[in-house]
């Protein structure tokens, strides 16, 4: 997570907007110009930008390549990893399961988790969501190269003792999302992925999103890299198990982030009730906002005035970055596939332009 620090300029494209109002799109030029420069100053290889109004997508663009050895540019159709952007299915998927009644947000983890070690009584299912349950993140000696079953990840997480008591602070989890997949495969009785291919992405037309699997053949995927000493090198790999686990393991391209943001405009999936309430920030115990400004499954900030929900990922040499400035129905994506790359600092300043007209002929 992290609230990206704007140039100058953006804070004036962003300001310009909102004394604007709806602005005409910018010059298409003028935003390949800004993403080619910001991807050579950033030394990303590839680049996937996605910009819609009003869930209709109006921009989607490849820059760069998709894979540096083979010359294979990005088009928008390549396929990314999510990283944590994930989560916001994951959440999704919880939520769906409330909604049907199968769980509650208020339940304690030990009623699907009976097993657990006695510290988790009071740790809820909202707390996992809003990462305010005391979770913490994979340890230091944790070995990303071993395969583990799902029993083998939840004992893992069981013998970290809790960081804090359940609502009393906001500490970004990783491991309460793996926990929440783990959940979500108690209750249904299916793997956290298939039900989201079953309710999410099939229904929503999602045809290339799905569950990571390096030893699968899947079109137009893009590969990821990270930079050592300033020269480009391949991602470095981890184990299969750890490509399926709920905190943000999913390949995914613009075209199908675009069929995600128009679906959050309707009731598809939710209903709105269940969506504002993901969309709004938790609080804690003494009742005060968590400090990550995070709902479930989305980081809900301010930027210059406009409302922004969003959400960042990095994963396996990509950065990925959703962001959604809700009151003026803008939606801008950047996937990137370079592990240091600031997908965040692109995704604002295009905005910018899109807010104020920047650049339109």
């Amino acid at each position: 997570m992290k609230n990206p620090v704007l140039r100058l300029t953006t804070v004036v494209l962003i300001a310009a907007g909102a004394a604007l109002g709806q602005a005409p799109a910018p010059q298409s030029d003028a935003v390949a110009q800004y993403v080619k420069a910001e991807m050579a100053w950033q030394h990303i290889p590839g680049v996937a930008l996605l910009v819609a109004r009003n869930g209709e997508m109006i921009r989607a663009q490849g820059f760069g390549f998709a894979n540096v050895e083979l010359q294979v540019p990005v088009k928008p159709e390549t396929l990314f990893q999510s990283g944590s952007v994930g989560k916001q299915f994951t959440a999704t998927a919880i939520m769906m399961l409330v909604e049907e009644g199968k769980i509650g947000l208020d339940d304690s983890i030990t009623k699907y988790f009976p097993e657990a070690p006695a510290s988790w009584k009071p740790v809820t299912i909202r707390h996992l969501l809003t990462h305010t349950g005391g979770f913490t993140d994979y340890p230091k000696d944790f070995d990303f190269r071993k395969d583990y079953s799902e029993a083998d990840l939840l004992k893992i997480v069981a013998g970290i003792p809790l960081a804090f008591p359940p609502g009393a602070k906001w500490s970004y989890s990783n491991l309460g999302y793996l926990t929440l997949g783990v959940l979500i495969h108690r209750v249904t009785g299916n793997f956290y992925g298939n039900m989201l291919q079953a309710r999410i992405f099939r229904p929503l037309g999602m045809q290339t999103t799905r569950i990571m699997s390096e030893a699968d053949i899947i079109p137009n995927r893009a590969s990821g890299y990270r930079l050592l000493k300033g020269e480009l090198k391949n991602q470095e790999w981890v184990s299969p198990s750890l490509n399926t686990t709920a905190d943000g393991s999913l390949y995914f391209s613009i075209l199908d982030l675009a069929k995600w943001d128009a679906a959050l405009y309707t009731e598809k999936l939710l209903k709105r009730s269940s969506l504002e309430q993901m969309w709004t920030v938790a609080k804690l115990d003494d009742g005060k906002p968590n400090s990550g400004r995070y709902g479930f499954g989305w980081e809900i900030t301010n930027s210059h005035g406009h409302r922004l929900i969003d959400h960042e990922g990095a994963w396996q040499g990509f950065k990925t970055q959703i962001s959604r400035y809700v009151d003026d129905k803008l939606t801008v994506v950047v996937l990137a596939n370079l592990a240091e790359a600031d997908p965040g600092k692109i995704a604002e300043h295009v905005a910018g332009m899109y807010l104020s007209g920047a650049g339109q002929k």
